[in-house]
């Protein structure tokens, strides 16, 4: 189960210091937001204990707003018949009773090391904020944090519960109302709602040259990722895809445009006629090379049009001769980076930290342009906006060539003027569901091609008009 909707648009997130400040300013007593927690509590424990008639509850209580949350559920809980057990997480007794659930209601968010959860075998655990020992900020876990079935947080949800270890130990995610504002989040969880207002519908006076992308790929040995890039442009709507690999012939689907280059200065061919196209796609599989580098830069610093740089064209924006790390982007025209973690290193001089949120800021704030950090889950943070966290692909995506097929798709919605920030999220939630359809194992990249038309035309079978560019 997927976080839930508190009221219209994508869940918010917000760290554990920002939620902090949340409950100290706000107007509702105390007492009426534990009591509205753990009612929460109860109601996500019946769930998963299928009723209350002979059901058998422990609730492990820490000191703190944790504690109390996790005490109130049980009141809620014996009132409706269930047999509870509130336990001391300070004076555990050496053995735990047989239940059917046991409530995590330890510590949550204060949690700061030294107590380890009990072993409680095969129970199911549902957690209270967060699992105890799991850092809300990063995802990262301490030694004996609980593997959740169930996780009910309050109001906003936390990083942790996207990053590192953090899906994996909390299980399905609740996010409960409580009566808290947060007006503004430090994030948001992109959904499909969302996405379908972002994608426009192709305009009935179309034409092939309105939604057209300039791909410049490939490169001897590597045009595999050219014909990847351009086939997912084609497949995620653009109207026309021309694609150029330097120096040699362009591996590409029969109804793509070949423009030949050469290996060597052919940023000034590129550049004559990109004025036509409405966004270029720079860098899968487009090599090294110092003379290559050179014509990168060049369309990167000319490009009069939107601009995906992904693989070796990130490797070109880190190159400078006295080490320093990647510069600002002086552009007027949205420029959108898509790193990995290694191309991260190679633009900041440092690997992304736990913190991936701030990790993407960091390098937006380097650099003007928005970033699309990819990994088990995506973050995409722009200059001015509020970041977005995409969770909707999973580890099949960990395979040679489907970052091609990323940047395939948002060079298209950047050339349906989809906006930057937005088609960044958009194209990496639509990648994520791309490969949820297809088998189990043996996923290679050019699978999530084939089935890039069925999901946009489910994504936008109840479409409300597209929003605004």
């Amino acid at each position: 189960m997927k976080p839930r909707e508190i009221e219209h648009g994508m869940i918010p997130v917000v760290t554990p210091s920002h939620m902090q400040q949340i409950d100290a300013s706000s107007d509702v007593p105390l007492d009426q937001l534990v009591d509205r927690a753990g009612a929460a509590v109860a109601r996500a424990a019946l769930g998963l204990l299928g009723g209350a008639y002979g059901r058998r509850v422990l609730v492990i209580c820490g000191p703190g707003n944790n504690g109390a949350d996790g005490r109130v559920a049980a009141e809620r809980l014996v009132e409706r018949g269930v047999r509870c057990r509130v336990v001391d997480a300070l004076e555990l007794p050496a053995r735990l009773p047989t239940v059917d659930l046991v409530i995590d209601a330890a510590f949550g968010t204060g949690f700061r090391g030294g107590w380890r959860f009990p072993d409680v075998g095969d129970t199911p655990v549902l957690a209270v904020d967060v699992p105890t020992g799991l850092d809300a900020g990063t995802g990262v876990v301490a030694a004996a944090t609980p593997v959740a079935r169930h996780t009910v947080t309050f109001q906003a949800a936390k990083p942790g519960h996207f990053l590192g270890a953090g899906p994996a130990h909390c299980g399905s995610l609740e996010v409960a109302d409580i009566g808290l504002d947060v007006d503004a989040p430090d994030a948001r969880v992109v959904d499909a709602a969302a996405v379908r207002r972002w994608i426009p519908q192709r305009a009935t006076d179309a034409h092939k040259w309105r939604e057209a992308v300039r791909i410049v790929a490939g490169s001897p040995g590597m045009t595999g990722a050219a014909y990847l890039a351009t086939a997912a442009a084609q497949r995620a709507g653009a109207s026309l895809v021309a694609l150029s690999s330097p120096g040699v012939d362009a591996d590409h689907p029969v109804e793509a445009i070949e423009r030949r280059v050469p290996a060597v200065d052919w940023d000034g061919t590129v550049l004559d006629d990109l004025h036509r196209f409405r966004s270029l796609v720079i860098g899968p599989g487009l090599g090294r090379e110092e003379y290559t580098v050179a014509s990168v830069l060049r369309c990167i610093d000319e490009a009069v049009v939107p601009i995906v740089i992904d693989g070796d064209a990130l490797f070109a924006l880190s190159w400078n001769e006295d080490g320093t790390p990647a510069r600002l982007l002086e552009r007027e025209v949205p420029t959108v980076l898509t790193p990995h973690d290694g191309e991260y290193g190679l633009l900041t001089g440092h690997p992304p930290d736990d913190d991936r949120i701030a990790a993407a800021t960091q390098l937006v704030e380097a650099t003007g342009a928005t970033v699309l950090l990819k990994g088990p889950v995506t973050v995409v943070a722009s200059p001015g906006e509020v970041p977005l966290i995409v969770d909707s692909g999973d580890e099949r995506l960990a395979t040679a060539g489907t970052g091609d097929v990323l940047a395939g798709i948002i060079g298209a919605l950047l050339a349906r003027r989809v906006p930057a920030h937005r088609a960044a999220a958009a194209g990496a939630y639509v990648h994520g569901l791309a490969v949820r359809r297809c088998a189990a194992t043996g996923v290679i990249a050019g699978d999530l091609i084939e089935h890039l038309p069925a999901v946009l035309t489910d994504l936008l079978d109840d479409s409300e008009p597209a929003e605004p560019a």
